[in-house]
């Protein structure tokens, strides 16, 4: 059975305390939530992580 990437809780955890970023534990960058994707209310073509949005 495949485990979630290591990024996955501390993005379901920071939607929980509803941020709009966390930073990835294997690169140090910041990376948006969905609640952020979401605030800005359209996919912005960029294949983001956590992208809420239908690709296409």
């Amino acid at each position: 059975m495949s485990h979630p990437p290591a990024y996955h809780a501390l993005h379901e955890a920071a939607c929980a305390r509803g941020e709009k970023t966390y930073c990835d534990p294997e690169t140090g960058y910041l990376v948006f939530t969905r609640i952020a994707h979401l605030a800005r209310g359209k996919c912005c073509g960029s294949g983001c992580r956590h992208c809420p949005f239908p690709k296409g």
